[in-house]
């Protein structure tokens, strides 16, 4: 792995929303860890063919071919080396917003993945998804792409259901 797992999210309320912040350190710095967050080459090693186009207002499609899941939405924020944000939802779909910070530290990257989710939906279930893309984001990093890990997929959808259940800010 490229860095530690610091595990877990910390979740809050934001009006009908869930949301998820994960932060990550990684021992790469945050030019190696962007081009593989927005480069169409480098998606498909830790997340899913597609295109992210670099500027607000650009279109972000990534196709997850095994699951049927299409993500076709637009870049709401965006600097360049730092921040990238768009929503993980499929046509007509309720917005997921999804936020990339990147923060140089000594040794590598923070990296801060916030994510909202409707309260209607499985906010644990889709946390267990991104930390299993976490998962696959480290092995690349490190030059040894891997199968989407449903093995962690399901330990932290469990781990994430149960934090939930105990209450949120």
């Amino acid at each position: 792995m490229s860095g530690t797992a610091d595990e877990g999210a910390i979740f809050s309320r934001q009006g009908g929303e869930i949301q998820a912040v994960m932060a990550r350190s990684l021992d790469h710095p945050p030019a190696t860890v962007w081009a593989l967050l927005t480069e169409t080459a480098r998606l498909p090693q830790w997340l899913a063919p597609g295109e992210i186009e670099p500027q607000v207002g650009g279109a972000a499609r990534l196709d997850f071919v095994d699951s049927g899941t299409v993500i076709d939405s637009r870049v709401t924020a965006y600097e360049p080396g730092r921040v990238l944000e768009y929503s993980w939802s499929g046509p007509g779909e309720p917005q997921r917003p999804i936020r990339w910070s990147l923060e140089p530290v000594e040794g590598g990257t923070e990296l801060t993945l916030t994510l909202r989710v409707p309260e209607t939906e499985d906010p644990g279930r889709a946390c267990a998804g991104w930390e299993a893309h976490l998962e696959m984001l480290a092995a690349a990093l490190e030059g040894v792409p891997i199968k989407f890990p449903f093995e962690t997929f399901k330990a932290a959808r469990d781990a994430y259901r149960a934090q939930l259940e105990n209450g949120i800010a």
